[in-house]
């Protein structure tokens, strides 16, 4: 394809970091347009429906339902050759659609996984420690001693983690520099494996039933949506802390609210929320022993230029002919060069 007909990336105007369209704009066979996320919707459209790249961002609730890459989306845009993830997830995406059109997936998995890993100890430590709430109260009250606001150290505490997959692993190894002992749990991967990341396996059962601090580090798919519901929390250690980086929808609010006021649990940090962002309202947010962030965990200055420079590397190899490195579904990769072979043929042949 030459530079006059150039592979056409799309994205919506939501930030991300300027390294993404600097190193694109550096290919003269690929063109970036960036749509109005709101207020010109036929813009957008006409953007999406000439795009072979869709950049799309991984966080369901900035976007607009009718631009998540979902079949409706699918059916209106017939050059569609990718769909890029600007995260580690793909919330926005209908994955099983994407591949029954033909389109490949990509994510930019392992990105932010230390930005991820180090807010996961963050959160522990904050709860832990009453960080938040001993900021607080010396902002807004005198008269309160120290020890009012006295936390608990997390060295030599039992961590259990729900998934270790990047970010996983690299919060396991930031424990152990702690002193934690720490377990796992991963459907997916192998004991082996497991012990090779950095924790002991055991099955979800055991590492609730005993972990001090529990930390949710998995997917959001159908086998994971509302794993953590009141049974589960009343089955976690008394005393013990809740932790999430993972996705909104894994854990019942309500129900980890309710166990956080009778006391069964001591306290939960909690980045994801269902939806982002939760309402001021929220039973959640009236609790002092509950350390809140609106799902920056992987949102660090460091994190996000990695996933756009990822991005950005992995769409020039692509049409390169290099096979993609994090593919979520590997069974369209040759439709994908096909079709683009295909592309670039009528390309050459109208230019």
């Amino acid at each position: 394809m030459n530079s006059s007909t150039p592979w056409r990336v799309a994205r919506f105007d939501l930030w991300i970091n300027p390294v993404f369209d600097e190193r694109l704009k550096q290919e003269p066979s690929i063109a970036v347009t960036v749509a109005p996320t709101q207020g010109n919707d036929d813009h957008a459209w006409d953007v999406l429906t000439h795009a072979h790249v869709y950049q799309i961002t991984a966080a369901k609730d900035e976007l607009p339902l009718h631009f998540h890459a979902h079949r409706a989306l699918l059916e209106r845009c017939p050059d569609l050759l990718c769909v890029s993830s600007t995260g580690a997830g793909y919330d926005t995406v209908d994955v099983d659609a994407c591949t029954r059109a033909g389109v490949l997936v990509v994510s930019q998995i392992g990105g932010n996984a230390a930005a991820v890993a180090e807010m996961t100890i963050g959160l522990m430590l904050a709860v832990s420690r009453r960080i938040v709430e001993s900021d607080r109260k010396l902002r807004t009250v005198r008269g309160f001693s120290r020890e009012s606001v006295m936390g608990r150290d997390i060295g030599g505490k039992t961590l259990g983690l729900v998934g270790i997959g990047h970010a996983g692993a690299k919060t396991a190894a930031l424990a152990k520099a702690f002193g934690m002992q720490v377990m796992a749990c991963d459907p997916l991967l192998t004991d082996d494996t497991v012990r090779s990341r950095g924790a002991e396996p055991v099955d979800l059962d055991t590492l609730v039933r005993t972990s001090d601090i529990v930390s949710l580090h998995c997917p959001r798919d159908e086998s994971t949506l509302n794993l953590f519901d009141a049974a589960r929390f009343a089955s976690m250690k008394p005393g013990a802390l809740f932790i999430s980086t993972a996705r909104g929808g894994i854990h019942d609010e309500h129900a980890l609210a309710g166990a956080l006021r009778t006391g069964h649990l001591a306290g939960a940090g909690l980045d994801v929320w269902d939806p982002e962002p939760p309402p001021l309202d929220h039973p959640l947010l009236s609790l002092d022993n509950v350390v809140a962030t609106f799902h920056t965990a992987g949102v660090s200055h460091e994190g996000r230029h990695n996933v756009a420079a990822m991005a950005a590397s992995q769409i020039i190899d692509m049409f390169k002919g290099v096979r993609a490195p994090r593919i979520v579904n590997p069974e369209v990769w040759d439709t994908f060069v096909q079709r683009s072979e295909r592309a670039r043929r009528d390309a050459s042949v109208t230019a």
